[in-house]
């Protein structure tokens, strides 16, 4: 079993490791800003790393939950591999977003795409289980075939 979804658990404590970045940075630029919790307001530059984290934050548990679906029902590597590319777009979108409030949108269609691509493959993964299962239909053998 362990085979079976190494690669998914390696993204997911990258993944986790990247968050524990963007809280530290958050937590560093409190204190270049002296700006103490539970204030969320002070100067832009920390304004778009505050935002910068809270919306990767917003998206993590939504990319943890495709990434292990799509790696379950459809393929290890392939999700592991959007997983990366997701994991890479993310910290381009928080760096861009450090540095100009604009230069956060093509990362950010970037990741967007690439959760996409994990809908899709989840869906069809799961699309495919529910048919042999339950109806006795393999669409990869007809597809072979």
């Amino acid at each position: 079993m362990l085979d079976q979804i190494h690669w998914l658990a390696a993204v997911t404590v990258l993944g986790v490791l990247e968050q524990a970045y963007f809280f530290l940075q958050v937590i560093y630029a409190r204190r270049l800003f002296g700006i103490s919790p539970p204030k969320i307001s002070g100067p832009p530059e920390f304004e778009r790393i505050f935002r910068a984290q809270v919306n990767s934050s917003e998206y993590f548990p939504i990319f943890l939950a495709l990434l292990w679906q799509a790696g379950l029902f459809f393929h290890q590597g392939l999700a592991a591999a959007l997983g990366l590319l997701y994991l890479c777009g993310r910290y381009c979108y928080f760096m861009g977003y450090k540095a100009s409030s604009s230069e956060r949108l093509a990362p950010m269609y970037f990741t967007a795409g690439v959760l996409w691509i994990l809908i899709a493959v989840s869906a069809l993964g799961i699309l495919h289980f529910f048919l042999s299962h339950y109806v006795g239909l393999n669409i990869l053998q007809l597809l072979t075939a």
